[in-house]
């Protein structure tokens, strides 16, 4: 690949120490885990000359001393995320303003659709660039995805990338962490997305109504006249479009003016619609997606290529020849005649869309599953009884326990399960081993499903990553 494409080793501007260079500027920001301020000694050590911290900032008299003897420059802020955004898009030359960035935001179908609009793009003849939880990429070119929207000293890089790449469109989906935590600050939109709405991220976020404030501070962020597409089949969605009386629906339940999309096949085998729009109709085939909840993302996907002014004719072909998305209900036949799907699903709605659509497609569908060590702990209950009411056997087993007790966390997922449904349970808290188990269960025609951790190829137990990957268990069956 042409050089062009490797981010670079060492960041001007960075908030990890892994970055740090000669005469970068280190942001020191007080994390939710850890402190930037115990990393300032490392990173004047590795080269930094600059020091940004939080103006109520006490520095003790030996690292004062550590940072004069090393005419290191400390600068004092209000708020450190901000400083981090505003002065690693200074470094980089605000690559933001060079770039239509399109804004993909919601509980659910961020990635699917991203992937597909970015696919759309690239087949109509542009330069495109993704950034999703699943995969960033320049001009085909794959990067590691460490959050879904990266923290600001990778984001304007990567943009720097795209600029250097005369990438025309970056579709990047963008979480509500992202933006209150400032990582998409002094970013403008030229297209807006807004997916859906559901139960997530409470481990983070006091209420969900705190949450949806926080989806909601990307409508400030979208230049006048840019289209905005807004999911009209959900509630929050209905109450956005009140507010934002420029944006359009796209529904398939309700009639509102905007793009209404017609199921002309059985979406539990691929997606087939017929979208409308301003009194013209057209039919879009995407033979690789199945379920209700998939026809969603595409009728988003499509809507804004159409905003976009993309020809219909070159979106169809993109929706025939599109590859589906990594860790998205991922199919693999299997020895004995079962399917196993691996999928990142891993709140209460993706548990009921994903199992919903596979229920039914098979007499005997088990699912496996834990949940996430320092997450939400609100969910696990609810995932409990929404998998436990619509599979055959259910396998309770670990995710990324972090900190937490992985057996612990299992009895979190059991207090919704209702006593009629505990003879389909099983508990197996080594994940290999509840997957061989499900194949061992499984027979000619049995669908096994893993959901949480999709096209990561990683186990975190305590603070360590450990390699884990599903799709390679999967396989050696």
């Amino acid at each position: 690949m042409n050089a062009i494409l490797n981010l670079p080793d060492i960041f001007p501007v960075t908030c990890h120490t892994d970055f740090v260079g000669q005469n970068s500027c280190f942001v020191a920001i007080e994390g939710y885990v850890e402190n930037g301020i115990t990393y300032i000694k490392t990173a004047i050590e590795k080269g930094a000359r600059t020091i940004v911290v939080h103006h109520t900032v006490l520095l003790d008299d030996e690292l004062s001393a550590f940072i004069t003897e090393h005419n290191v420059i400390v600068k004092r802020v209000d708020n450190t995320r901000k400083a981090l955004a505003d002065l690693s898009a200074q470094a980089a030359g605000f690559p933001a303003k060079k770039l239509k960035i399109i804004g993909i935001t919601g509980t659910k179908g961020k990635t699917t659709t991203s992937f597909l609009l970015e696919h759309i793009l690239q087949s109509a003849g542009y330069k495109t660039a993704l950034i999703s939880s699943a995969q960033n990429r320049i001009c085909g070119h794959n990067f590691s995805a460490p959050l879904t929207t990266p923290q600001p000293d990778y984001l304007q890089q990567f943009l720097k990338q795209c600029v250097d790449s005369d990438v025309d469109y970056v579709v990047m989906e963008v979480a509500a962490q992202a933006l209150t935590l400032h990582r998409v600050e002094g970013i403008t939109f030229f297209g807006l997305i807004f997916t859906n709405f559901s139960h997530e991220h409470l481990e983070f976020y006091p209420t969900l109504d705190d949450y949806f404030k926080a989806k909601c501070l990307i409508f400030s962020m979208v230049a006048e006249g840019s289209p905005v597409l807004i999911n009209a089949d959900d509630d929050h969605g209905l109450q956005l479009l009140a507010q934002h009386k420029m944006a359009k629906a796209y529904a398939i339940k309700n009639n509102l003016d905007g793009y209404k999309g017609n199921f002309l096949s059985d979406a539990t085998h691929k997606i087939a619609l017929r979208i409308e729009h301003q009194d013209k109709s057209a039919d879009f085939n995407c033979p690789i997606l199945f379920g209700t909840y998939n026809a969603y993302n595409v009728l988003a996907a499509v809507g804004m290529a159409q905003e976009l002014c993309i020809d219909i004719q070159k979106i169809q072909y993109a929706l025939q020849t599109f590859a589906g998305v990594p860790g998205r209900l991922q199919e693999h036949v299997l020895p004995n005649g079962a399917r196993c799907f691996i999928d990142y699903a891993h709140n209460p709605e993706s548990f009921k869309a994903v199992l919903s659509t596979l229920r039914a497609l098979t007499d005997q569908l088990i699912v496996v599953f834990g949940a996430g060590g320092g997450r939400d702990k609100s969910k696990r209950p609810i995932m409990g009884g929404v998998a436990s009411q619509i599979a055959d056997i259910v396998i309770l087993t670990s995710d990324n326990p972090r900190l937490e007790d992985p057996a612990v966390i299992v009895q979190d997922i059991m207090h919704g399960i209702t006593q009629e449904s505990y003879h389909k349970i099983v508990q197996e808290l080594d994940r290999k081993c509840a997957i061989e188990l499900a194949y061992h269960l499984s027979d000619n025609g049995s669908i096994i499903v893993l959901l949480g951790k999709g096209p990561d190829e990683y186990q975190i137990i305590g603070t360590t990553k450990h390699y884990f990957s599903e799709r390679q268990i999967v396989e050696q069956l």
